[in-house]
């Protein structure tokens, strides 16, 4: 298989790079970057502070599918335009291309407050990427929906390790639903999912993301 992966850098992005790497049924990994990954035999890593600017007919080239886990936060890009850019625009442009260079299989980790009709804006942008994505016509499409992501992230939240290590404690009474989603657990299921290709439409909801 060969794969396009976008946000590579973050922490499900990296998990899934990592693993596809290791799989021998993963030929190629094409994964666009702000910033140079480690090398690998079977990793090509084109690079521009402008993503966008990488949107070409080589990159999705004899891709068989697309793992997108583009995502920021408004602190973190600055403002809400700048998040819009990240989690809407940037995956609804990459998915178009894709789809229009014959990539018929995408899978989008979103979140599990995902709604266009969301009061809160970070749900409502998750909530509209999932719609216009769907409505591409990919022939396989499968969203990720996870709740708190467990991992180590680059930068440190305080708030988010504050919550994980408050569900830690209460995930043996919790709904399966509201307890953490480890990174490599939401990755393994996108990978799979890629790989799998299946016709349809796809939802991997928060409790179907647990461990174990």
């Amino acid at each position: 298989m060969n794969l396009l992966l976008l946000g590579a850098t973050g922490l499900v992005g990296r998990n899934v790079l990592a693993q596809a790497l290791a799989n021998p049924a993963v030929i190629r990994v094409i994964a666009p970057t702000r910033r140079p990954l480690e090398p690998h035999s079977k990793l090509t890593n084109p690079v521009s502070e402008r993503l966008e600017a990488l949107l070409s007919e080589e990159i999705n080239r004899g891709i068989d599918g697309v793992v997108c886990c583009l995502g920021t936060t408004i602190k973190k890009a600055g403002s809400k335009e700048a998040f819009r850019e990240v989690d809407y625009e940037l995956p609804l442009k990459f998915a178009r291309d894709a789809h229009q260079h014959g990539v018929e299989t995408f899978v989008l980790v979103s979140a599990s407050t995902a709604s266009t009709s969301s009061a809160m804006f970070y749900s409502r942008i998750k909530g509209e990427v999932e719609r216009d994505i769907g409505r591409v016509g990919f022939r396989s499409l499968t969203i990720a929906r996870p709740s708190l992501i467990g991992g180590q992230r680059d930068e440190p939240r305080f708030m988010e390790h504050i919550a994980l290590q408050l569900l830690r404690v209460l995930a043996p009474i919790l709904p399966k639903k509201l307890q953490i989603n480890p990174a490599e657990t939401i990755s393994a299921a996108c990978l799979n999912a890629v790989m799998a290709s299946d016709p349809g439409f796809y939802i991997r909801n928060a409790e179907s993301l647990v461990a174990g």
